[in-house]
């Protein structure tokens, strides 16, 4: 007979480094050499940053608004990073863009300069530290290589640690997805083919030049204005009742504010408009509502019975995107 192996003691076990874990199967031994199965061991941990959503992932960072408008709202739009350390020696610039050739999350170019894809989906509950991650692998990748995503490190810097917190943030929105390539005109083979689909299913966006974070977009049947607000909810949704109560949350005629959404603990008030109202006709009619809204903000009466009123219809209204 056979000779029973014996069990291996903890500290014979074979062990591995946290960062070289793979990724398997739950119920698949972990390649810790536990013994133990994936989802009981590192699989539990893994399991637990997924679930750990950190509200608003882009606090601190300037213009937190306009990055969840691009993460969640534009199709198409690139801004220029800058770097609290400064940039890398062979990398001439760092911009961020809302979706990259074929989901990549990342791309280091031929002359250096790196991409960083914003509308990926991402590992863990904190989209701040995971951008980091990818963004700090891009940094030192070969160039002319797309970055791929990695399980993200619990402790790992976040966008707020490498980003420089006093850099501007200057969104430019773009028709198309040309911005991928250098020379786009010529492009050949999956990318293009890429880069044909996307720009297929592009909505005609503009971002307004006279007050923050507020997108303008083109639908077959109506356009809208979508508008994101950093003030504090509670205080927010009050504000706005008070001007839908007293007919003063429209933008003009034909247009209606029709409720809001929430996306990464910003709220995000939507207006519908009509077809024939482009970008530039909303500019002052956005301004105006600013000034009004401000008035809002700033009163401390209690609502009226039709303000309340006008408060539950835009808060049953009202979902979450993230």
């Amino acid at each position: 007979m056979a000779k029973k192996r014996r069990p291996q003691t903890k500290a014979a076990r074979p062990q591995a480094d946290d960062a070289q874990i793979a990724v398997v199967g739950a119920r698949e031994p972990c390649p810790c050499g536990s013994g133990r199965r994936y989802k009981a061991c590192h699989g539990r941990q893994a399991a637990q940053a997924v679930t750990e959503l950190v509200q608003r992932p882009f606090e601190g960072l300037p213009g937190e608004a306009d990055w969840v408008a691009l993460r969640e709202l534009v199709p198409a739009a690139t801004v220029e990073l800058h770097l609290k350390d400064g940039l890398p020696e062979g990398v001439p610039s760092v911009t961020l863009a809302t979706v990259l050739p074929m989901a990549w999350p990342a791309l280091r170019r031929d002359n250096g300069a790196v991409l960083l894809g914003l509308q990926n989906d991402t590992a863990s509950g904190d989209i701040s530290r995971d951008l980091a991650d990818t963004l700090r692998r891009a940094l030192a990748a070969e160039p002319g290589s797309p970055v791929a995503a990695e399980r993200v490190p619990a402790d790992g810097p976040r966008l707020q640690d490498l980003l420089d917190p006093e850099g501007p943030f200057a969104p430019v929105v773009h028709e198309g997805f040309e911005f991928w390539i250098e020379d786009a005109q010529n492009a050949t083979g999956e990318v293009a083919a890429s880069l044909e689909r996307a720009n297929e299913a592009a909505i005609p966006t503009a971002r307004l030049a006279g007050v923050d974070a507020a997108y303008w977009c083109e639908t077959p049947e109506k356009n809208h204005l979508r508008w994101v607000m950093t003030h504090p909810e509670e205080r927010l949704l009050d504000a706005l009742a008070r001007l839908h109560a007293a007919g003063a949350a429209s933008l003009g005629e034909g247009t209606r504010l029709v409720g809001s959404f929430r996306a990464h603990g910003l709220t995000v008030p939507v207006w519908d408009l009509p077809v024939a109202m482009r970008a530039a006709d909303v500019e002052k009619p956005a301004a105006a509502f600013a000034e009004r809204l401000g008035e809002a903000l700033a009163s401390d009466a209690p609502l009226t019975q039709e303000e309340r009123r006008a408060r539950g219809g835009l808060t049953n209204r009202q979902v979450t995107l993230s």
